[in-house]
């Protein structure tokens, strides 16, 4: 995407600020102190290498390495061996599952590839939503639209030339299978994964045109393959 009149955002990027929409690091209304945390599914590798080639040949980015959002950032007053033990207990009897991709959205700031809200998905994010104490985001509750971003904070002078441009993409699946949830936690602009929580066999193999999402390899920065 080539820039129009106006100014680069503090992400530097063209069009874009950083720090905005759905589940962004602004989102949070936080009542406590302390670090961001969040729960994610990271995407298998071939959808990972095609929406970051899209976000580098647009230039843009969205917060962190490329993620399917299960709940969105949060504060918490639990240390990180509270957070673990709170989460692998919701979590303890969870079964792979599959994930079916929609298509583009867009909101103001913020253009993704939107996910099925189906009932499992849906009871996931309730279960994940329950554990506390903890602020809450807008966009999770009843707001809640699973997602992988594609760019975040998208000033309104770029937005219809980058919603043009997203419609000329197409993900190279249409579903997917997640094996594991991370949690994540951003400090000082950094994001880092904490704990990785696998989930027991799929209950189906996965058919034609679904790639499975394998499960994350230990704590690595956003500067890596995996982010928050």
């Amino acid at each position: 995407m080539s820039a129009s009149p106006g100014t680069s955002g503090p992400s530097g990027t063209p069009g874009v600020v950083s720090g905005e929409g759905l589940g962004g690091r602004n989102s949070p209304e936080t009542g406590e102190t302390g670090p961001l945390h969040s729960i994610v599914a990271w995407p298998p590798q071939a959808l990972d290498t095609w929406l970051r080639r899209a976000q580098r040949e647009l230039n843009v980015s969205g917060f962190g390495a490329p993620h399917l959002n299960l709940r969105a950032p949060f504060r918490t007053p639990l240390t990180s061996a509270e957070l673990v033990g709170a989460l692998r207990q919701v979590l303890g009897h969870d079964r792979a599952f599959e994930v079916r991709v929609l298509g583009w959205k867009r909101l103001p700031g913020v253009i993704f590839l939107e996910c099925e809200l189906d009932a499992r998905l849906a009871d996931l994010h309730a279960r994940l939503l329950a554990v506390g104490p903890s602020s809450r985001a807008p966009y999770d509750g009843p707001e809640y639209r699973p997602h992988l971003t594609l760019a975040l904070g998208v000033l309104p002078w770029a937005a219809d030339e980058l919603w043009a441009a997203a419609q000329r993409l197409s993900p190279p699946v249409d579903h997917f299978t997640v094996h594991a949830l991370s949690l994540t936690r951003e400090e000082r602009g950094e994001v880092q994964e904490l704990h990785t929580f696998p989930l027991s066999e799929a209950p189906e193999p996965a058919r034609a045109g679904v790639a499975a999402c394998p499960p994350a390899e230990g704590p690595q920065s956003a500067g890596g393959r995996r982010g928050g």
